[in-house]
């Protein structure tokens, strides 16, 4: 599909373990494969000098925020990265999103100081994709933006999962899952019960399609289309799922190492364990979004190669086609009675003069 006018994107390409050598790889293949797309190439210029296509413009950046700066550093020292530069494109309409392989603690705060959050929303979250034992992949928020949440934000992640997931994978009442340690409602701890029960409200008032309580197990199975938990769980999670791949990886190397038995061993399960590593390969799944942004960011994993980077592309450049900031932007809006009325709940009786 050919969109009216060019979609373009702006791309950190110094972010990550690699930088250019990947970056400017995967944005040859991303331009390749995307007619109707321009890329703004925001780096130092010597670093992208050799890239030359008539659809990319390099944006000159003199900094760069490195993997272990503190938020202090990228924030308020280096205010002419690529990273905080890439996502001013955004700001100022020069580009529909950004993309960044950088650090993502100093992503998500140069994001909310430039870009702020939308209107009904107090905390931003990151939601990627999880694979599935259904050959797709399930949809988790938040993955690391927030340790600690209430359960209005809870709540607030499951409306901008909705509307991110409508967007991306056409699914116009996708489920939603609060994750939990059972699939009983009186389970888990205050949070959850009363996030359940704000879940089951926006339900019953048509904000969303809560199907209850998932397990961790549920994730992978594919049983919801989204999962909604806390960033400290949601990271996790993340975790496990990408050490799950390389495990994989790493067997398939060694046994084929080691004596004629485990060898024919080896070779015996090759097809299949080859199969579920593919399908488990996180490269497939990159691209987070920072959603509750009064604009499109988009966040890769930091050692991804091309492949992976050209996914995290793919995902932005659909969100900007597919106008992803308005469906969050309306779904907030629906459900703004609901959350204005959770937080007053929550909110401190007034006391009484005597």
């Amino acid at each position: 599909m050919t969109s009216p006018t060019p979609i373009t994107l702006a791309v950190d390409c110094m972010g990550g373990d690699h930088g250019p050598r990947v970056t400017l790889a995967a944005c040859r293949r991303f331009l390749s494969t995307h007619p109707d797309a321009r890329l703004l190439l925001v780096g130092r210029a010597e670093a992208l000098a050799g890239f030359a296509d008539p659809r990319a413009v390099v944006v000159a950046a003199t900094e760069v925020v490195e993997m272990d700066d503190s938020l202090e550093i990228a924030l308020r020292k280096k205010k002419n990265s690529s990273m905080r530069i890439a996502i001013e494109q955004v700001r100022d309409g020069q580009a529909a999103a950004a993309i960044s392989a950088g650090n993502t603690g100093a992503l998500m705060a140069i994001a909310r100081y430039v870009l702020k959050t939308m209107d009904g929303i107090d905390r931003p979250a990151i939601a990627g994709q999880m694979p599935n034992f259904k050959g797709g992949g399930t949809t988790m928020l938040d993955l690391g933006a927030n340790v600690d949440c209430t359960p209005e934000h809870l709540l607030q992640f499951a409306v901008m999962g909705s509307a991110l997931v409508s967007v991306l994978q056409n699914k116009q009442n996708p489920t939603v899952g609060l994750l939990n340690i059972g699939e009983e409602a009186i389970k888990g701890n205050e949070i959850i019960k009363k996030s359940g029960e704000l879940l089951r409200s926006a339900a019953s008032s048509g904000d969303l399609n809560f199907h209850g309580n998932v397990e961790g197990n549920d994730i992978f199975k594919g049983t919801v289309d989204i999962v909604v938990c806390d960033g400290f769980v949601g990271n996790v999670a993340l975790k496990a799922s990408e050490g799950l791949a390389t495990m994989i990886g790493g067997f398939l190397k060694t046994e084929f190492s080691r004596n004629i038995f485990t060898k024919i061993a080896a070779i015996l399960a090759y097809p299949v364990l080859s199969a579920f590593k593919d399908r488990v390969d996180h490269r497939r799944y990159n691209g987070a979004a920072l959603l509750g942004l009064r604009g499109l960011v988009f966040k890769s994993h930091g050692s991804a190669d091309e492949v992976a980077f050209e996914t995290a592309l793919n995902r932005a450049y659909d969100a900007a086609r597919n106008q992803l900031l308005d469906r969050v932007r309306e779904r907030i809006a629906h459900a703004a009675p609901l959350l204005m009325g959770a937080q007053a709940d929550r909110a401190e009786p007034a006391v009484t003069p005597v």
